[in-house]
């Protein structure tokens, strides 16, 4: 069994995108009918993030941490125990190509790869219109969207469940879980492919939920550039 978690504080806006997605990314041909459990943790929502996943055939859980790492580590610990032998993250701000999961499967059967560090890609840069133009100079020059790059990202990971319990999990941190989280896998000795096949869009959104993360980043550039 496959399970996909995605941690949700006050996602109402996106959450339906991302998992309309995942869905579909579930009934890929090439995943051969195995089944995909989908792990929603909701941690601290005051939105219809709530009723949104309701509607969807996902596994809800509630928890009030407030932290992004207990929020996928809770995922992680439900979709293990219910079987799961990879497991795969993505962000409620993110949708996911139809081959998405099909394509960290294959990197994990075919090359080996305990690990699965994905790229990312913007779907929308309207936020940053008073400085896209710098801006995207400043992301395609530091930005490495190819096979071989060195970027972590929450909203495309994938790993195997022996070395995710290995390497001891998400930690509880508020920031850069994701990061941690293969850093000891590293240490762990697992194999990993940095690979850009496996595909994402997320939000390049000023308001990010986890601070420190991708969409900080995005501004802190932004703002650091002449109007």
């Amino acid at each position: 069994m496959i399970g996909v978690l995605i941690p949700v504080h006050d996602e109402e806006d996106g959450l339906a995108s991302c998992l309309e997605s995942v869905l579909r990314a579930a009934t890929h041909g090439d995943l051969a009918g195995e089944p995909v459990m989908i792990a929603v943790a909701l941690d601290a929502c005051t939105d219809r993030s709530a009723q949104i996943a309701a509607a969807y055939p996902v596994t809800v859980l509630r928890l009030e941490a407030r932290n992004v790492g207990a929020a996928r580590a809770a995922a992680a610990a439900c979709l293990l125990a219910a079987g799961a032998r990879w497991l795969a993250c993505t962000d409620a701000d993110t949708v996911v190509a139809e081959d998405w999961l099909q394509r960290q499967l294959q990197l994990h059967h075919e090359e080996g790869a305990d690990v699965v560090c994905g790229t990312v890609g913007v779907s929308d840069w309207t936020p940053h219109l008073a400085r896209l133009q710098q801006l995207l100079q400043r992301f395609h020059a530091a930005y490495t969207d190819a096979d071989g790059h060195a970027h972590i990202h929450g909203a495309n990971l994938g790993v195997c469940a022996r070395a995710y319990l290995r390497a001891g999990g998400f930690p509880s941190l508020g920031c850069s879980e994701d990061v941690a989280l293969v850093r000891a896998l590293e240490a762990a000795g697992a194999r990993i492919a940095w690979s850009a096949a496996p595909r994402v869009v997320t939000s390049a959104r000023i308001a990010s939920k986890a601070r420190g993360g991708f969409g900080d980043t995005l501004s802190a550039w932004s703002q650091a550039l002449p109007l």
